[in-house]
């Protein structure tokens, strides 16, 4: 039998897929899960997927890899698909593709598999990525091709002897990991019907949250948290309490109507409480230690970075382009912000850096001003000697129209 490597959550999905490449396609299938925050018990996957036919079962802790290598730079990038999404689940996606490319070379896999459908982002963010890397291996995506509801499958799985027990299945769709908690589907296909209390997990309401708040500092080097309140944590403990923290106070909700990759529209509700702060806290510390040419450049490259991670093209030449450019801006950004969490809001209080741009001595109106006065005369003129030159030679005819201010109407009886 030919050996296939799945990209396994543990879900009624990728079960079923499980039995139908055994059955169906007769490969033998190793159940790979990718453990990016929030997965299942590993006794619960390895018992489902043995259950269902797999060979093996591997279960990869990747949090912090993750964080590393994926979310942490989006964040020194600026990502916000729309200015609004921080791609937890995209920014997952080259990160499975890989492993599962890695895991199928070291198996001698002939193909791999995904639960994907043939409707949303994710399918073109798996096939992308694995051809890239190795355009040898076959892919599998049985969601896509069988399109089987819940109750087909599991029908399925009892006729061919497996019954295991499946929770209730919600109202919605959901798709996490630590960097944020994606939901859809249901009642919120109606964009104008306000997300249900259920559509939430990890945030409370913001009405609420405690009336009184909470302050938090975060510590940075080089665009990457380092720190929560002078404490030193590893990246999934420091985005764990973020989660927790912000979560407790109403932090991090999103509502939005984005625009898929495969061309429709989608209402999209989003729970990310660490990614909130943590964004807020960096573009905070960026306006200290960046100069206004490179807060104007980064904020067109962010918009770049965000769609490319949508759109699945993150093993490109491109990305290499923009990751080299925003880690050169982060060189300086280090350095601590403060900020009050309150009944969902995130307010930004105080900041610090070492290789600050800000000169309070340049910056203030007291008697310790060091700001030199008298050169504005001669700035404001060299300023505007191109304006001047070209109001004299090319607008001087036209200013005054351009610039006639309507006259009231009189009166008939005037």
């Amino acid at each position: 039998m030919p050996k296939l490597v799945l990209a396994y959550s543990g879900g009624l999905d990728t079960t079923t897929a499980i039995t139908w490449l055994t059955k169906e396609r007769g490969y033998d299938v190793v159940a790979l899960n990718i453990d990016v925050g929030m997965s299942r018990e590993q006794a619960v996957l390895e018992e489902r997927g043995l259950a269902a036919g797999a060979a093996r079962v591997i279960v990869e802790d990747a949090r912090e890899d993750f964080l590393r290598y994926f979310a942490f730079p989006a964040l020194a990038a600026g990502a916000l698909y729309q200015d609004a999404y921080p791609l937890a689940t995209a920014l997952a996606r080259p990160l499975m593709a890989k492993l599962l490319v890695d895991v199928a070379h070291g198996e001698g896999a002939v193909a791999v598999a995904h639960g994907c459908t043939g409707k949303g982002n994710d399918q073109v963010r798996f096939d992308v990525g694995i051809r890239t890397l190795d355009p040898s291996l076959a892919i599998v995506a049985p969601t896509r091709e069988e399109a089987m509801s819940r109750e087909m499958e599991i029908e399925y799985l009892q006729e061919h002897g497996i019954a295991l027990a499946w929770e209730v299945k919600g109202s919605f769709s959901i798709d996490e990991n630590i960097w944020g908690r994606s939901v859809e589907a249901g009642v919120l296909e109606d964009p104008w019907t306000a997300p249900p209390p259920d559509a939430y997990v990890w945030t409370t309401a913001p009405e609420d949250a405690p009336a009184e708040g909470v302050d938090v500092e975060i510590g940075f080097e080089k665009g990457f948290p380092v720190t929560v309140d002078g404490e030193a944590l590893d990246p999934v403990a420091l985005v764990e309490r973020l989660n927790d923290l912000g979560g407790q106070h109403g932090v991090g909700r999103v509502d939005h109507i984005e625009d898929r990759l495969v061309g429709i529209k989608s209402r999209e509700i989003y729970e990310a409480p660490a990614a909130t702060v943590l964004f807020a806290a960096h573009r905070a510390l960026e306006t200290m230690t960046l100069s206004r040419q490179q807060l104007k450049l980064k904020r067109e490259i962010a918009a770049q970075y965000a769609e490319l991670i949508y759109d699945g093209l993150w093993f490109s030449a491109h990305h290499q382009d923009l990751a080299a450019y925003t880690a050169s801006t982060q060189r300086f950004v280090s350095g601590q912000v403060r900020l009050r969490l309150h009944r969902g809001a995130v307010t930004v209080t105080g900041r610090r850096a070492e290789s600050s741009l800000y000169d309070r001595a340049l910056a203030t109106y007291d008697r310790e001003d060091a700001f030199d006065h008298a050169s504005a005369v001669g700035f404001i003129d060299i300023w505007g000697l191109q304006t001047r030159v070209q109001a004299r030679q090319q607008l001087l005819d036209q200013l005054p129209q351009a610039l006639r201010i309507a006259q009231p109407r009189k009166e008939a009886s005037e």
